[in-house]
């Protein structure tokens, strides 16, 4: 079989388990933007309670532009990094408003993909994860942001090599993705990873894959689970 119908079908399957994913904005490109960087190296509970302080503790992205590096450290502590967090993204602020005269990212709509995807690549601390976070769950571009459970399930289909890394999987995953399948298959494969294919005692007794997974059919067969 070869990869890109092995993830049609796991897809299907994903599908049948957690229901359809229909594309939905998750909001203005800024506060996606500012929302996945605090996600970096950190769990999806500490990042939202780092952006809740944020929203409390500043009224609009300009007052955390102005804002001391300290105050905004020590509001996004609990996501972790904020040392190295709280700079970057203060610097990304005034680089916004630096370009465009305020901070806002909407203009990227208008601009084909690879304009859009360079430009944010060129601001400090924006990697390419980070980068198609922001043009899928903003604009709706049929970019595919590879996450440490994407790349982990990848590896454990053998879709990619063992030890790929994060670069390899950006190169290599999105084109035996339909466009259309990539938001959807995204969220799939993160929501399958969190619940069932952990990174440690993944629970192969209770995947829907265990037919296209080699890892899973090692173990099912080893009375491992």
């Amino acid at each position: 079989m070869t990869p890109d119908v092995l993830l049609r079908r796991v897809r299907g399957l994903l599908v049948e388990q957690y229901g359809p994913r229909p594309w939905q904005s998750h909001g203005p490109a800024v506060d996606v933007l500012i929302a996945t960087i605090l996600s970096q190296s950190t769990s999806r509970a500490n990042s939202r309670t780092a952006c809740r302080r944020l929203r409390e503790r500043f009224g609009t992205w300009d007052d955390v532009a102005d804002a001391p590096v300290g105050r905004i450290e020590a509001c996004i502590r609990p996501a972790g990094l904020s040392r190295r967090k709280a700079p970057r993204i203060r610097a990304i602020l005034r680089r916004l408003r630096a370009d465009r005269g305020r901070i806002d990212l909407q203009f990227l709509r208008r601009r084909p993909q690879a304009e859009a995807m360079a430009y944010l690549l060129d601001l400090d601390g924006v990697g390419v994860k980070t980068a198609c976070c922001v043009l899928m769950f903003s604009f709706g571009m049929p970019v595919f942001p590879v996450d440490t459970h994407i790349l982990r399930i990848a590896v454990r289909l053998g879709v990619l090599a063992e030890g790929a890394t994060a670069a390899q999987a950006h190169a290599e995953l999105p084109p035996l993705i339909p466009p259309p399948d990539r938001y959807a298959m995204h969220l799939l494969l993160i929501a399958h990873g969190r619940a069932v294919c952990r990174a440690r005692s993944p629970r192969c007794e209770d995947c829907c894959l265990p037919a296209l997974c080699p890892l899973g059919r090692r173990r099912l067969a080893a009375g491992w689970g």
